[in-house]
C-alpha cells in the first residue's frame, strides 16, 4: 500500500485522493495545511488514521507517508518538491510542475544526488487512453495539415478578480494565469502528438495585473500550424480539431477527451474513444503506481524517465510562450 502525503486541500486534493482510494493501492496518511482545522477538515472524510500537519518542515520529516502530492499554488511547486525529494519522499506535482525551465533543471540535479526518489507532474489527460487514441490515429495519417485545438473555461475566481480581489490563479507572483492553468493541457497535447515546434508565439489577452486570462498560441512545424485557444474569463464549446490529408480527427474537448473520433473524406464517423473514467485522475494514480510498486524495475524507470523529459519539454515551450508575450513571474529572476 502506497502511503500518501497531501499538501494542498482544494477540490483538485480531493479528486486526486478519491481516485487513489478507489484503487486499493494508495492510503492517504499525512496531509499539511497552514491550518490545522482546515488540514483536519480534508482529512477527516477518508480515514481516522491519518497525521496533520500546519508546519511544513513537521510534515516533510515525518515518517507517515512515502509519496506527496503537491496541489498548492504554482510558485509554490518548485520549494515543495525540492524539499519533498530533500526529505526521501516521491514527489507527484500538479501541472504546471514549476515555473520555469531554471526551477525543474534544478529538480533534476537534485534527483541525481537522491536516485531512489521519483517525481512526477500530475498531467492527468497524458496517461489516459483517449489520449493515446488520439496519439495512435495522428502516427497513422498520412498528411497532417495542422490542428486547431480549445480550451476555456470560466473560472470561478475570476469574478473575485473583478471584485478587486487578487486570487492565487490570476496572481503573476503565484505564477497563474490562463496559459499555467488551462494552456499546459494543450501544450501537452502539440508535444506528445505533434513533437517539439521549431518555434511557437502566443497573443496573450492580459488582465491589468499582467496575467493572461487568455490567449491564441501558434506553433510551427515544418509543413504545418497548430493553434491552441485557452482561456479562464469565458467559456468555449467548439471541439478540437487535427486535420489530416482527407481525414479529421474530432475531439469534443482537447483536455477532457470524452469523445474522439474520425471523419473520413466522405463524411463517414469512426468513434476511437473509450468510455471515460468518471474521475479523470484514475488513469494517472495507476499509471503513479505502476512505477512506485516496482523502484528497481528498469522498465519503470525508463517509463518515469520518459514523463519526466516530456515535462522538461512542455516547460520549456511554456516559457517561451511567455517569454513571447512578455509575461513575467518573480521567480524567473531567482538565482540558483
Amino acid at each position: 500500500m502506497l502511503r500518501l502525503g497531501i499538501i494542498g486541500t482544494g477540490w483538485i486534493a480531493d479528486q486526486f485522493v478519491e481516485a487513489a482510494h478507489a484503487t486499493k493501492r494508495w492510503q492517504l496518511s499525512a496531509v499539511y495545511s497552514r491550518r490545522m482545522k482546515r488540514a483536519k477538515e480534508f482529512g477527516s472524510k477518508y480515514s481516522e488514521d491519518i497525521v496533520y500537519f500546519d508546519r511544513l518542515s513537521d510534515f516533510f520529516q515525518s515518517d507517515s507517508f512515502d509519496v506527496v502530492y503537491i496541489a498548492s499554488p504554482n510558485s509554490l511547486h518548485f520549494e515543495q518538491a525540492k524539499a519533498a525529494i530533500m526529505a526521501g519522499k516521491h514527489a507527484i506535482v500538479e501541472k504546471p510542475i514549476t515555473s520555469n525551465p531554471q526551477e525543474i533543471s534544478q529538480l533534476i540535479k537534485i534527483l541525481r544526488r537522491h536516485p531512489q526518489q521519483f517525481l512526477f507532474e500530475a498531467a492527468r489527460h497524458y496517461h489516459e487512453e483517449n489520449f493515446k487514441a488520439v496519439q495512435q490515429a495522428v502516427q497513422g495519417m498520412e498528411e497532417i495539415q495542422g490542428a486547431t485545438l480549445t480550451y476555456m473555461r470560466y473560472s470561478s475566481r475570476y469574478d473575485a478578480f473583478l471584485e478587486g480581489k487578487n486570487p492565487n490563479v490570476f496572481s503573476p507572483d503565484f505564477a497563474g494565469g490562463a496559459l499555467q492553468d488551462l494552456g499546459v493541457y494543450m501544450v501537452y497535447d502539440a508535444l506528445a502528438w505533434f513533437g517539439v515546434p521549431d518555434s511557437v508565439n502566443y497573443y496573450a489577452t492580459k488582465l491589468n495585473n499582467g496575467i493572461d486570462g487568455k490567449g491564441i498560441a501558434i506553433f510551427n512545424y515544418p509543413q504545418f500550424e497548430v493553434t491552441l485557444q485557452f482561456g479562464k474569463t469565458a467559456n468555449s464549446y467548439l471541439p478540437g480539431e487535427i486535420y489530416g490529408k482527407k481525414e479529421t480527427i474530432i475531439m469534443d474537448n482537447a483536455a477532457d477527451l470524452n469523445e474522439v473520433y474520425i471523419v473520413n473524406g466522405e463524411g463517414e464517423k469512426t468513434i476511437i474513444s473509450e468510455l471515460a473514467d468518471n474521475n479523470p485522475m484514475l488513469a494517472e494514480v495507476i499509471d503513479f503506481a505502476d512505477v512506485l510498486e516496482n523502484p528497481d524495475s528498469l522498465e519503470a524507470r525508463d517509463i518515469a524517465d520518459e514523463w519526466l523529459a516530456m515535462s522538461v519539454e512542455v516547460n520549456k515551450v511554456m516559457y517561451k510562450l511567455r517569454y513571447y508575450a512578455k509575461i513575467e513571474f518573480p521567480s524567473d529572476y531567482e538565482e540558483e
